[in-house]
């Protein structure tokens, strides 16, 4: 994706559209020249599906969710120029916002709604965790928070990220 960029002052917006609703990412350089980074809010369905031009469009399936997530991230960091991967920046928090299962419905098969939520949740837990031991076992893990909600507007999707990271331009020289 070529991005449109606009800096004002001590801040980079990185976004794909003239007239954007959001940007993909929005860095502030800090004093000593590192970038705190802010990645807009994604899910690994058809979010994940458009940016990277994906034929499969994955649906509540966190095992598969959460890592499109992180590769979104990734690629916009390498659009923008920044870095050519994600375990070069320390995320510092990431919000997770979890959606109520598609189905059963609730109304009509309330303990199997009860055992779809319980997947979700724990292969949510494992696809997070699994993300930075696998792929950035050297940095540390982010703060997390996660709010489960009925839905996101991606209809497909089981949750929804945003996140922040500091790329410490230091540490980069040193590898």
């Amino acid at each position: 994706m070529a991005f449109t960029v606009k800096k004002r002052g001590k801040v980079t917006y990185y976004y794909g559209r003239d007239r954007p609703t959001l940007s993909a990412l929005v860095t502030e350089e800090q004093p000593d020249g590192d970038l705190r980074i802010c990645f807009a809010g994604l899910t690994g369905g058809y979010s994940a599906k458009g940016v990277l031009g994906l034929d499969e469009l994955v649906t509540m399936d966190p095992i598969k969710e959460v890592p499109l997530v992180f590769q979104c991230w990734e690629k916009w960091l390498q659009d923008a120029g920044i870095c050519d991967s994600l375990a070069d920046v320390d995320m510092i928090e990431v919000h997770a916002f979890g959606c109520q299962p598609k189905s059963p419905n609730p109304l009509v098969d309330p303990a199997g709604f009860a055992e779809e939520r319980k997947r979700l949740s724990r292969e949510y837990a494992e696809a997070y965790s699994s993300y930075f031991a696998d792929h950035c076992p050297e940095n540390g893990v982010p703060a997390r928070f996660t709010v489960h909600v009925v839905d996101v507007p991606d209809t497909a999707a089981s949750y929804e990220f945003y996140g922040v990271g500091l790329y410490q331009k230091k540490l980069q020289k040193t590898k």
